[in-house]
């Protein structure tokens, strides 16, 4: 396993230390793995939902799904 250091505002940390301390994680950085792992798995559906949007609308609309596609990128 890869050692990472990050910064978090006190606020992060004093609320991860309360979780673990309550027994929700047996350690900071399990914590914080649970947390990256939710966060992957959130972005690879979303991803995952862009990319079926894209594929239907080129069946029925080659340009809108270039249009779109346009528009993700530029409001990102």
């Amino acid at each position: 396993m890869q050692r990472v250091t990050i910064r978090l505002p006190e606020q992060q940390s004093t609320m991860i230390d309360w979780l673990v301390g309550n027994g929700e994680f047996s350690s900071v950085s399990e914590a914080i793995r649970t947390a990256i792992r939710d966060m992957i798995d959130q972005r690879t559906e979303k991803i995952k939902g862009r990319l079926n949007l894209v594929g239907e609308m080129q069946k029925t609309s080659p340009e809108s799904a270039v249009t779109y596609l346009k528009q993700t990128k530029e409001g990102e």
